[in-house]
């Protein structure tokens, strides 16, 4: 599903994002990705999500080699990533509704079959009475929501969460890290960047930790 073999990421200056990465994430696996911050975690969700691309090595994604991808073949490959930020991104002069069916509206799918996916994506996070609010009415835990309903709203296989919990209090992280795995249960496979060390522990999930752009343990 996800697959590096000796990547590397090396910005402009010389600082390395990461450094010879070599794992490979499974279909339906649900992966934590811990490190201190600039370790690399946030360079290798981009890498998998094209957002950048790697300096050295082969990336594979859903069979992909990101490598090689071309330009034009890049909005085909996002639709297959579900991708998550710890500041939500929301556009605040849009409804919840219209925030969650961009990414369907994008891929041209028609009126009805963008109503019935959106309010599907709603209902599954909780939030399907307030798909006519605006974002800056709702509550951080809400807004992340959202951005996760966003995320999922296409049905993508993989979904990747940049410290998604960073900004919720032990409640609310508890109760996002509970959709994360509800969405596992059916097959979605989720690498997921995070510096709660504690909820980690408590998920016993298989956990990637980063030093300074190096994997220094997988376990």
């Amino acid at each position: 599903m996800i697959s590096f073999d000796n990547v590397s990421k090396r910005y402009p200056g010389g600082h390395e994002g990461i450094s010879n990465i070599t794992l490979q994430i499974d279909p339906g696996e649900m992966v934590f990705l811990t490190g201190h911050s600039g370790a690399g975690k946030s360079t290798m969700l981009r890498l998998i999500a094209l957002l950048e691309r790697s300096t050295r090595g082969q990336l594979r994604v859903c069979g992909r080699n990101l490598t090689r991808l071309r330009r034009g073949q890049i909005p085909y490959h996002r639709r297959e990533v579900g991708m998550i930020f710890q500041d939500h991104r929301l556009l605040h002069d849009r409804t919840v509704f219209d925030n969650v069916a961009m990414p369907l509206i994008v891929a041209g799918l028609g009126h009805n079959e963008v109503s019935r996916r959106v309010r599907a994506a709603l209902d599954k996070v909780g939030l399907l009475k307030r798909e006519r609010a605006y974002p800056v009415t709702l509550s951080g835990g809400e807004q992340q929501r959202v951005g996760i309903a966003r995320a999922v709203v296409s049905k993508p296989p993989i979904v990747l969460a940049d410290e998604p919990t960073g900004n919720l209090d032990a409640d609310l992280s508890h109760e996002i890290m509970a959709l994360f795995e509800s969405f596992n249960q059916v097959g979605v496979t989720l690498l997921i960047a995070t510096h709660d060390l504690e909820l980690v522990r408590r998920l016993g999930r298989r956990t990637l930790v980063l030093h300074s752009g190096k994997l220094v343990q997988d376990y």
